[in-house]
């Protein structure tokens, strides 16, 4: 039997897509407005010009801009949950503009990619990403990679 696998926030990306193309994020807009929201929002609008609190689930965009990066390269403190066993991997963490939903959205790259892979302003598409793993589960999540990179 396989190890359970577990979004790390449910709800904030589609879980199990048919194909892996169909992976998104989700977020929320606004009927009244049509702000959009991620992460998202169920029971408000959180635009202060709007009183809307009927918010409907949107897939985000697949792909976007990178608008900033940067690397992870010690160890968080507690409560982040670490490993003191197993040696400290760096990650990069990208924050990337969707420019339809006129927001920025920050996620780690896909393991491998690291800043002397990225530039401001290159595409990237979000991907199924793995944030850990135990022996009773797999934490997933999301990761941004460079379009046309290799999987």
């Amino acid at each position: 039997m396989g190890r359970a696998r577990t979004p790390v926030v449910a709800g904030w990306f589609t879980e199990e897509p048919e194909r892996p193309e169909d992976f998104r994020l989700l977020g929320t807009r606004c009927a009244d407005c049509s702000a959009v929201f991620f992460p998202r929002e169920d029971d408000f609008c959180r635009n202060p010009a709007c009183c809307g609190t009927r918010l409907l689930e949107v897939p985000l965009s697949p792909r976007g801009r990178v608008w900033s990066f940067t690397d992870g390269r010690y160890r968080p403190p507690a409560p982040y949950v670490s490993d003191p066993a197993r040696e400290w991997e760096p990650y990069t963490l990208v924050a990337v503009e969707l420019a339809a939903e006129r927001m920025v959205v920050l996620g780690q790259a896909v393991p491998g990619i690291t800043v002397a892979d990225l530039a401001v302003g290159m595409e990237v598409e979000v991907v199924p990403g793995v944030l850990n793993e135990d022996d009773e589960r797999v934490w997933t999540t999301w990761h941004w990679r460079p379009v046309g990179a290799r999987p």
